[in-house]
C-alpha cells in the first residue's frame, strides 16, 4: 500500500514536472529553468523552478558550470550575481528525480547528478572572479552550497537556512559538511544532525551569510549591481554596494546562538548517543522546551544517518573542500547502492512523495547502527567506481 501510494504521488509529480514529454532527462525541458540576464559588467542568474522551490536537477547543473566557466574566462565578465525566482532560492537537489532514479535503478543518472552538482560547489568556491548569492526565502541543500561556498551571500528577513538531510535518511553534502564544520563551536553539528533552520539575522551572526538586507531592498541592491562595469575595481565596488543598502540585524532572544554553551556541550560529545543521553538529562533537569524540540528532531531523523552526519562533519574540520566533496560523493554512493540500508529511498518516500506516514528507518534505533555500518559508508569506492573528479583550475 505505501509503496502504491508513492507511485502515485510519484506519478502526479512527473506529470506536473514534465506535462509534455516523458523523458526527465530531455534537455530541451529545462532551458527556462535556469535564467540569465547580461549587464555591461556581469551575469544576473536566476534559477527558475518556483513550482518546486528551485531545485536542481543534472541539467541545470551541468549548464551552470558551462557558463560559470565561460565567464570566468570572459573579460568583460566581472562578476555573478545567482538568485532564485519565487519564494526560494534553492530548496537544494530534485530528491524526488533521484528517488525516480532509484526506483527505475538507474544510478548512472544518480551519479551523474551527485557528480555534477559538488563539481558545481567547487566552482563556485574557488571562482576566480566575485560571486553574489541573493538568498531571499528558503534556502537548503544544494542551495546552501551555492550560496555560502562564493564570495558573498546576502541574507534576508525571508530567509529560511537548513541542511535537513538527515531527516530523509540521507546526509549534509554538496559541500555542507564542509562549512558546518566551519560553524563557531559545535553549532554545525546541531544543524546537520537535527537539520534545525536558521534565519537572515542567524547567518550573519554566525558567518554563513556576510551581509543582511531587508527583502524589499533586494531590487535595489539588483539594480545597483547591474550598473557596475567590468573594470570597476572588484570586489570592493560590489561590497560598497552591499554596504549601502544592507541593514544591521541580531538574532532575536529565542535563537540557538544565545545556547552557544549548552549546544557544545551537548553536541561535541563523540557519539550520537552521548549527544541524546545529555540532552536529556538536560531536559529532565531544566524542563526548557528547546530540548525537548531538539530530542524531537533527533528522533525523527534516521539512526543511521545522524551517526554518518556526525563522522562526515567532523572529519570536515581538518579537511579542504575539494576532501570533503570527495568524502561526500562517496557517501552518497553507497547510500544509492542500497547496501546497507535504504534509508534514504524510504526517507524520500515517506516525507516528500507520501508526507503521511512515519520513516520505517532500518536499522530503527541507534543501538541498532553498528560501527561496521557506519564504516560503510566511508570506504573507497573500489577498482570498477570512479571516484569523484572535481574540475581542474588552471
Amino acid at each position: 500500500m505505501e509503496r502504491l501510494k508513492a507511485f502515485n504521488r510519484l506519478s502526479h509529480y512527473r506529470r506536473t514536472l514534465f506535462p509534455h514529454s516523458s523523458d526527465s532527462n530531455a534537455d530541451s525541458l529545462f532551458d527556462d529553468t535556469v535564467l540569465v540576464e547580461e549587464k555591461a559588467g556581469s551575469r544576473i542568474v536566476t534559477l527558475n523552478r518556483p513550482h518546486v522551490l528551485n531545485a536542481v536537477v543534472t541539467p541545470m547543473g551541468v549548464r551552470l558550470i558551462q557558463m560559470y566557466e565561460s565567464w570566468e574566462k570572459d573579460p568583460n565578465v566581472g562578476f555573478i550575481v545567482i538568485k532564485g525566482s519565487g519564494k526560494a532560492f534553492s530548496a537544494g537537489g530534485d530528491v524526488v528525480c533521484l528517488y525516480q532514479f532509484m526506483d527505475e535503478e538507474r544510478l548512472e543518472d544518480c551519479k551523474d547528478c551527485f557528480r555534477t552538482f559538488y563539481s558545481l560547489m567547487y566552482v563556485i568556491h574557488t571562482y576566480m572572479k566575485p560571486h553574489v548569492a541573493l538568498i531571499d526565502g528558503v534556502t537548503m541543500g544544494a542551495g546552501a552550497g551555492m550560496s555560502t561556498l562564493g564570495t558573498f551571500c546576502v541574507a534576508t528577513d525571508r530567509t529560511v537556512f537548513g541542511t535537513p538531510e538527515t531527516l530523509i535518511g540521507f546526509h549534509p553534502d554538496g559541500g555542507a559538511s564542509y562549512f558546518l564544520s566551519h560553524l563557531p563551536g559545535y553549532l554545525g553539528e546541531y544543524m546537520g544532525l537535527t537539520g534545525a533552520t536558521l534565519n537572515g539575522a542567524e547567518m550573519v551572526a554566525c558567518g554563513l551569510a556576510t551581509h543582511y538586507s531587508l527583502s524589499a531592498n533586494i531590487p535595489l541592491i539588483e539594480d545597483q549591481l547591474k550598473a557596475l562595469l567590468p573594470d570597476d575595481p572588484m570586489p570592493s565596488v560590489i561590497e560598497a554596494v552591499l554596504a549601502k543598502f544592507c541593514d544591521v540585524a541580531y538574532p532575536d532572544e529565542r535563537s540557538v546562538l544565545h545556547r552557544t554553551e549548552m549546544v557544545d556541550k551537548c553536541f561535541g560529545h563523540d557519539t550520537v548517543e552521548e549527544i541524546i543521553n545529555d540532552l536529556e538529562s538536560e531536559a529532565t533537569r531544566s524542563n526548557d522546551p528547546w530540548f525537548i524540540s531538539t530530542l524531537q528532531k533527533l528522533r525523527q531523523a534516521s539512526p543511521l544517518s545522524l551517526k554518518v552526519a556526525l563522522r562526515s562533519i567532523r572529519e570536515s574540520r581538518s579537511q579542504t573542500l575539494e576532501e570533503c566533496l570527495i568524502r561526500e560523493y562517496r557517501i552518497s554512493i553507497h547510500a544509492i547502492s542500497r547496501q546497507v540500508s535504504s534509508d534514504f529511498y524510504e526517507g524520500v518516500r515517506a516525507r516528500l512523495l507520501d508526507r503521511n506516514s512515519a520513516s520505517k528507518w532500518n536499522p530503527p534505533k541507534l543501538e541498532d547502527v553498528s560501527e561496521d555500518m557506519v564504516n560503510h559508508y566511508f570506504l573507497s569506492l573500489g577498482q570498477y567506481e570512479p571516484e569523484l573528479e572535481l574540475p581542474k583550475k588552471l
